[in-house]
């Protein structure tokens, strides 16, 4: 086995892993598709086909105590976080062994004592200041976790979304969130909704760095997030990382996409994420047909075996309607702390009330030159590109972005 360099280097187990949770998920979500058709998935049913390396290599990066919000579209994320096929069948099948006991039929659940897992919220942009706020929590309590949730590009477009990552920038949370730019937001593809190419240029608002990865290349999203996630577990604030990926169906089972140019589907279906992957592996001696053929049995026989059990999992009673609806007991809330609580009262977290403004804010610079804060200012938003090649240049190339020049003239006057 000959790797390409990496800066951060993955054992060929870890490698295989990455394969076996993206054929999972892809395996899982056609069998979902199987079930639809049967009538046996309750409500409805959301396809990641296409988009399995962008949430797979994004939540590989994490470690167990870390935190995840997942979106519709990231079960794979689910499956490296540790819920089995099972669950995820249950779930959309709305029965008793899910879960959620039944109650919800699509990927609205969570496990907060164990996986680290929040529940998605349907409103597109609001788990930006939820996991904020997660992450602000856990560096108060000495936890030193990294959070990570992901948003499409149409819920960039959302007052949640900004509001967010405003807060998380302003206070240095370490947060990593993951825009999966898969062209379409519903039927309106991104360039009608926003003026931008790459949405993590959105990053520079905020004076957080922002990445650009090909999200169909699994080694380079790893890489790419790998960074993002140790940048702001060392405290130095939030990262956007924007994973260019195509939805490869409608936005749900019953929409046919048609509104999608048939010539745009056959560009990215010739970049499927799992084809790419298997000829990496190939090309760089990782495995053989013996252990693709090894790791596919797995999958097919896991997958039998969740199915059977989901399908035998009765409906839930309907007693179970009035339950749960509000906490009764149900579980405790209380801080899990990790460091010395006295660091945090006074008189040790006592801090006066007067804030140093370097340069008190003013111009002090003539017309025609930059401000002397700017010249001292921190990066902007540095933006890393990774290519389709999966090699040393798949990792973020670096946080050196140029700084926008400063304007030379002044707004002439009568103009707004």
């Amino acid at each position: 086995m000959t790797l390409p360099e990496m800066k951060y280097p993955l054992s060929r187990d870890q490698l295989l892993d990455l394969y076996y949770f993206m054929k999972l998920t892809r395996e899982l979500d056609e069998q979902l598709v199987r079930l639809f058709r049967q009538n046996k998935v309750v409500g409805g049913l959301y396809s990641s086909i296409g988009q399995e390396a962008s949430a797979v290599g994004t939540a590989y990066t994490l470690e167990k105590r870390d935190w995840i919000a997942p979106m519709i579209r990231n079960v794979g994320g689910l499956l490296v976080k540790g819920f089995r096929p099972r669950d995820i069948l249950m779930q959309y099948m709305a029965r008793s062994g899910a879960p959620t006991g039944g109650k919800d039929g699509t990927s609205h659940f969570g496990d907060l004592q164990d996986r680290h897992v929040v529940s998605p919220i349907s409103m597109l942009g609001d788990l930006i200041p939820v996991m904020t706020g997660v992450a602000m929590g856990g560096r108060y309590l000495g936890q030193k976790i990294v959070t990570m949730t992901w948003i499409g590009d149409g819920g960039t477009s959302t007052g949640a979304f900004h509001e967010g990552m405003n807060l998380a920038a302003a206070q240095h949370a370490p947060f990593v969130c993951v825009v999966e730019n898969n062209q379409w937001a519903y039927s309106t593809p991104v360039a009608r909704q926003v003026p931008l190419k790459n949405l993590a240029d959105r990053a520079r608002a905020y004076g957080i760095p922002g990445y650009v990865v090909d999200g169909n290349d699994v080694i380079a999203v790893y890489q790419a997030t790998k960074e993002a996630v140790e940048l702001a577990r060392r405290g130095e604030g939030p990262v956007l990382v924007e994973s260019k990926t195509m939805r490869m169906k409608g936005h749900a089972q019953h929409d046919p996409a048609g509104y999608v140019p048939p010539e745009m589907f056959e560009y990215w279906k010739a970049r499927d994420p799992l084809a790419l992957y298997e000829k990496w592996l190939t090309e760089n001696k990782v495995w053989d047909k013996k252990a693709k053929d090894e790791i596919e049995a797995r999958i097919e026989r896991e997958l039998k075996e969740d199915i059977e059990i989901a399908e035998a999992s009765p409906l839930p009673n309907a007693e179970e309607a009035e339950r749960g609806v509000y906490c009764e007991g149900c579980h405790t809330i209380e801080a899990h702390w990790e460091r010395p609580i006295a660091e945090v009262q006074p008189p040790k977290a006592s801090v006066q009330p007067v804030w140093t403004v370097p340069d008190f804010g003013a111009l002090n610079n003539a017309r025609g030159s930059a401000p002397a804060a700017a010249a001292s200012a921190p990066d902007d938003g540095a933006r890393a590109e990774a290519h389709s090649n999966s090699s040393a240049k798949s990792a973020p190339a670096g946080s050196g972005a140029p700084k926008r020049p400063a304007r030379a003239e002044a707004r002439p006057k009568g103009r707004r």
